[in-house]
């Protein structure tokens, strides 16, 4: 009996362990099989992205050099050209070209249906082109162009982007009112020039080893091409004179950048000016190599000996990083002579600003920007009065404060990243005498976790990000506060769209949309936006 059962105990294990065995056997046989199945279609995708880029590869390559007319604008500054062949039509977008242009262009990527390309020269200008007395720079590529032709192309592209990525169908009828810059030259209160140890010869066409100081050519980061009078944007006195501020530096016998060495002395010259009071502020730029031989009292003298009681300081950065940026995350920054700020005055309020600070690149046309915020907030004033505004991406709080002195006891509530802003904009409260603001230097999305008594007192949001836009996940949280009116100002149009879609599936609706010319000779346009649900 017991043999028996034995028996029967071996049959059962002989059994499952015949069952694990085909079970293991199976599971192998199928992972080589999905292994098979992933690898058959790798290579099935691969020879479809072969088969595809022969297919673009129809009309150009990458690297390839051709002469093309320009025959209509898009957003954001880019030409659209168009080669014609027995294929059919194939687009090719060039930055910083016009319509009416004949240009020489090269190939930087393409697709299927189109391809975008770097300017490398107009071959032949448009003829809506006029001349101007001051010098060409890659900044103001349309600076030849009348500001009426600037403005109508701005407006079309922008309206279109709002179609297209926004999928704002009738934005034509929520259009609101186009405004101009008050001023379309010299509009600029900061400019940015660089030293450069690699120059460009345009009679040769080719780089040259030698002291550059002024921008940088176009499609390059590492050659400059030297400034040697106005440019129409920033201060005339200021680049009249920046060949002798060349000259000083280059005499010192101290170098200049050199981008693909990552080596030298001289890097950066920032200039802030305030329109109030006509001064300027100075921060020179360098590495800490060799400075001992450097006499930062003796060119600030120098600065005042040119532009005398127009200097109201001038400040001193190490920058000893290999990015090219005018301000480390690491190193000093110094008070070398006068003072660290200017002050500018923007709708009857004083702001003070540093040199780190945000602060509207053209002030008169901010004063219009601004006008256009407020008068979009206090379109229903009761939402303002008596109660919580919040003012994202604050700055120096410039948007807060012109709407606290235009308010009855309403409460503002400034947030931004930026501590030195915050600062000025607490200071700037108090000097203009601004009561009902509060400020906070802290990431907007954490802001909102970490003050959760906001939640359901706020009518009215302000948001004035930075060209990328707000994140997905900030937006989401902006949305659960249950404001009923959004008042976003951009000046990136693109990544504005982008957000109106996310707004737009939260409930909420574009009621006014005005776009304002903060930036005439270029591509850049500044929106204004009423959202309500």
């Amino acid at each position: 009996m017991l043999l028996i059962e034995n028996n029967k105990l071996i049959q059962i294990k002989s059994l499952y362990f015949l069952y694990i065995k085909t079970k293991v056997s199976l599971l192998i046989h199928l992972s080589f099989s999905v292994v098979y199945l992933c690898i058959s279609i790798y290579f099935e995708l691969k020879n479809r992205v072969i088969m595809s880029n022969k297919a673009r590869n129809k009309f150009v390559k990458r690297g390839q050099v051709l002469e093309i007319k320009i025959e209509d604008y898009a957003f954001g500054g880019k030409g659209i050209g168009r080669l014609k062949s027995e294929l059919g039509d194939f687009v090719v977008f060039v930055p910083n070209s016009l319509p009416g242009q004949l240009v020489k262009a090269q190939i930087k990527k393409s697709s299927k249906t189109y391809a975008e390309a770097k300017l490398l020269e107009v071959i032949v200008p448009s003829e809506d082109e006029t001349e101007v007395p001051y010098q060409e720079i890659s900044g103001a590529p349309y600076i030849k162009l009348p500001i009426e032709k600037q403005c109508a192309y701005k407006k079309s592209s922008t309206l279109e982007l709002f179609k297209r990525i926004g999928k704002v169908a009738d934005i034509e009828d929520k259009f609101d009112e186009f405004v101009n810059s008050p001023s379309t030259f010299h509009y600029r209160n900061k400019m940015e020039y660089c030293f450069s140890a690699i120059g460009y010869d345009w009679e040769e066409k080719t780089d040259v080893d030698e002291f550059t100081m002024g921008f940088k050519k176009r499609g390059t980061w590492w050659c400059a091409e030297d400034l040697n009078q106005d440019s129409g944007l920033f201060d005339k006195e200021l680049e009249d004179k920046l060949k002798l501020i060349k000259a000083y530096c280059k005499n010192t016998g101290l170098a200049p950048w050199h981008g693909p060495k990552k080596e030298g002395f001289f890097r950066y010259l920032v200039v802030r000016k305030s329109f109030k009071t006509n001064q300027l502020l100075f921060n020179l730029v360098t590495t800490s190599h060799e400075l001992p031989k450097f006499d930062l009292k003796k060119f600030a003298q120098f600065l005042v000996d040119q532009f005398g009681e127009r200097v109201a300081g001038l400040l001193h950065t190490i920058n000893d990083e290999i990015g090219d940026r005018t301000l480390a995350t690491t190193g000093d920054i110094n008070l070398v002579y006068g003072k660290d700020k200017i002050v500018e005055e923007l709708l009857g309020l004083n702001f003070e600003i540093s040199m780190k600070s945000f602060f509207q690149t053209n002030p008169k046309s901010a004063e219009k920007l601004y006008s256009k915020v407020i008068g979009y907030a206090l379109d229903r004033k009761e939402t303002i009065d008596n109660n919580v505004v919040l003012d994202l991406f604050c700055g120096t709080g410039t948007i807060g404060q012109i709407l606290a002195s235009k308010s009855e006891n309403a409460q503002i509530v400034g947030v931004d990243i930026i501590k030195s802003a915050i600062i000025n904009a607490q200071e700037n409260a108090t000097r203009n005498g601004i009561e009902g603001v509060k400020f906070y230097a802290a990431d907007v999305g954490k802001f909102l976790n970490e003050h959760p008594e906001y939640t359901g007192k706020i009518r009215t949001i302000i948001l004035d990000p930075s060209r990328g836009g707000v994140a997905p996940k900030t937006m989401k949280k902006i949305i659960n506060l249950g404001a009923e009116r959004m008042v976003y100002v951009s000046c990136n149009p693109a990544t504005q769209a982008r957000d109106t879609e996310q707004l737009v599936e939260a409930g909420y609706s574009i009621k006014k949309f005005s776009l304002v010319d903060q930036f005439p000779h270029t591509s850049h346009i500044e929106t204004v936006v009423l959202f309500e649900r």
